[in-house]
């Protein structure tokens, strides 16, 4: 009980201005809490959380409580049940205090909606703290809560971890189980911890991962714990930087920290070269397949609510309605492709480390970023393609702070390992962490500017 009112106490003296965690759910918590004071564990699996607080990302359904995913057609959504990702963080000793803000159904990375309004960045109120887990990240960095959930279909865990200078993991498609989804077979959307340190996403990932009969790519929970991955961290042998993975427009100043951020391996005794796999098509195949996507998730919702879209999703909608069958088939094979291209780069490299996003945190009212380094960009998500790209190859990746701009905002690195290597990842990027010196920067109070 201690621990939500510490919760609750933090998040009324810092959420005014960012906006993180729009719905709290403080009476259901604490008669979670009383159960499970009056119904200890007797063997607990590893990743139980015995009680701790966290906070859900308002995609994600929680029984009993508003639940919009960022949308006015759910603005008043109360489920009936819970998402299965949630029903086993709770069955692990979770409890949800609160739903964190997302932009509409999760699209696009800057954390703004018709229902909540803006998640604003707490280095500095006037930016974006970008999405689409904006508000997770939000509420980790300036201490409202331990953990929480994210989810990651283009980079939606990565850049705002990035922006809030918190850690990030996409793990593995199948590695977390959730649903009821329309698409349970679908690969490029995927659950994922969020913490202020390597170990705390570790033990985050103990608790949220598991097979799941409803979720049919969802992997058995591993005989070693992730958490053992990080008690004693181990260096990889041979790191493969990249800045800009041969196809990304990158700020100069970002790709500048992250170089630095890199060469932290060499100290650590790896090799780094400047490497990277084939990625000449992400672009186009990704672009193909996630407007696929949204046209199988949502042309119902076009169909029936299209006044209360934004027009980001209406044109990604359309988009895919529009693919001819021969675009999406060729999408599919060059996105098998670049797996096989990965899977042969791993051979000679332990991991792959380029910078977590492509430019600092940007102004909250300016909806995406249309041009880097006076490169024009086609399409609301065009800038994220740092993030993307890499969502193809099916890799787990972490984002991880790294370092500040010369005016004060995080920059973060992304580090990818082989296909299912969670523990060897988690292992690096501990080892990583202890060796920087950005670590225990967190709790912050919002920077409130003008």
């Amino acid at each position: 009980m201690e621990m939500i009112d510490a919760a609750m106490a933090r998040i009324e003296e810092t959420d005014g201005p960012v906006n993180a965690l729009p719905t709290l759910c403080a009476d259901r918590a604490r008669e979670h809490a009383a159960q499970l004071m009056k119904n200890p564990p007797t063997d607990p699996p590893p990743g139980y959380l015995y009680g701790l607080p966290i906070a859900v990302k308002d995609l994600k359904d929680v029984k009993g409580v508003r639940s919009t995913k960022g949308s006015p057609i759910y603005a008043d959504h109360i489920p009936e049940r819970s998402d299965f990702l949630v029903e086993t963080m709770e069955s692990k000793g979770a409890i949800v205090l609160a739903k964190s803000n997302t932009p509409e159904f999760g699209a696009g990375a800057n954390t703004f909606n018709e229902v909540f309004g803006k998640t604003r960045n707490p280095w500095d109120t006037r930016l974006t703290c970008g999405g689409s887990s904006g508000g997770t990240s939000v509420a980790l960095a300036t201490g409202q809560v331990w953990l929480g959930s994210g989810s990651d279909l283009g980079g939606s865990l990565r850049i705002p971890a990035s922006f809030c200078s918190v850690v990030g993991l996409r793990p593995s498609p199948g590695r977390v189980a959730n649903g009821p989804r329309t698409l349970p077979f679908a690969t490029l959307s995927v659950e994922g911890p969020m913490g202020r340190t390597v170990g705390d996403v570790a033990l985050f990932l103990d608790n949220q991962s598991g097979q799941h009969r409803g979720d049919p790519i969802s992997m058995p929970t591993p005989e070693i714990s992730f958490q053992e991955a990080v008690k004693n961290p181990r260096a990889p042998k041979r790191v493969a930087f990249s800045p800009d993975l041969g196809i990304a427009p990158v700020d100069a100043e970002v790709a500048e920290i992250c170089a630095k951020a890199a060469s932290q391996f060499e100290k650590l005794g790896a090799t780094v070269e400047e490497a990277t796999i084939d990625l000449h098509n992400a672009e186009d195949i990704f672009q193909t397949l996630r407007a696929a996507q949204f046209a199988a998730s949502y042309s119902t919702l076009l169909k029936n609510h299209r006044d209360q879209l934004k027009p980001e999703i209406i044109w990604n909608i359309e988009k895919g309605l529009q693919l001819p069958s021969e675009q999406i088939a060729s999408a599919e094979v060059a996105r098998g492709a670049i797996y096989h291209r990965t899977m042969e780069f791993f051979g000679d490299y332990d991991l792959l480390v380029c910078p977590a996003t492509s430019v600092p945190p940007f102004d909250v009212d300016t909806r995406f970023p249309t041009e880097i380094n006076g490169v024009q960009l086609e399409t609301y998500i065009t800038w994220s393609l740092i993030t993307y790209a890499l969502t193809l190859t099916a890799c787990p990746v972490i984002s991880v702070p790294c370092g500040f701009t010369k005016s004060g905002l995080p920059v973060g690195l992304q580090i990818m390992a082989p296909w299912a290597q969670e523990h060897m990842l988690l292992s690096a990027t501990a080892a990583f962490e202890e060796a920087s010196e950005f670590t225990n920067k967190l709790p912050i109070d919002p920077l409130v500017k003008h």
